[in-house]
């Protein structure tokens, strides 16, 4: 085989090579250093307050969604999922709804589509948005152990997908 054959051949074989678990999926902003998350107070599911501090320790997939927002609905499984997944007492998915309507049409939308692994969690004044400096949805952002903004995503996303759950696996090992 010629040179320029096997030059060819290497040079597809490292373009095609699968992305590593520490690069960041399509479409996730990663910080170079990890930037501070203004504190977020919402509501658990019975109306108990809560807030990110609850989650201290833990690395946290923050979601920020909506009942009437299309592709905020679609990714909703992919959370669940993730949640089933890695959820414990390492790593939570916080699906937190600015639903103004209150938790009673977020538990029934978490029925009809068969949630079964997220906690509700409400922001009905939806300061939450404007908190974090977002103003679409979905926003999601992952929080490392010591509650600091690690990457961000505005839009929908995939979150179960094998190289999603390999990155987030990266953050979670990572002490």
């Amino acid at each position: 085989m010629s040179r320029l054959a096997m030059a060819l051949i290497g040079a597809l074989l490292v373009f095609s090579w699968p992305a590593s678990a520490t690069e960041p999926p399509q479409g996730l902003a990663v910080h170079e250093t990890p930037v501070p998350v203004p504190e977020l107070s919402f509501e658990d599911g019975d109306g108990r307050p809560r807030s990110l501090a609850d989650f201290s320790g833990k690395v946290v997939l923050l979601n920020i969604w909506a009942t009437w927002c299309t592709p905020c609905r679609k990714e909703m499984p992919t959370l669940d999922r993730l949640q089933a997944k890695l959820g414990g007492p390492d790593f939570e998915v916080v699906a937190l709804s600015v639903d103004r309507a209150g938790p009673e049409i977020v538990k029934k939308f978490f029925t009809e589509i068969g949630i079964e692994h997220l906690a509700l969690n409400i922001d009905t004044s939806s300061k939450a948005m404007f908190t974090i400096g977002t103003v679409g949805l979905p926003a999601t952002l992952l929080i490392d152990r010591d509650g600091k903004e690690i990457s961000r995503l505005i839009g929908p996303a995939e979150w179960d997908a094998p190289d999603m759950v390999d990155f987030i696996r990266g953050r979670i090992a990572a002490r």
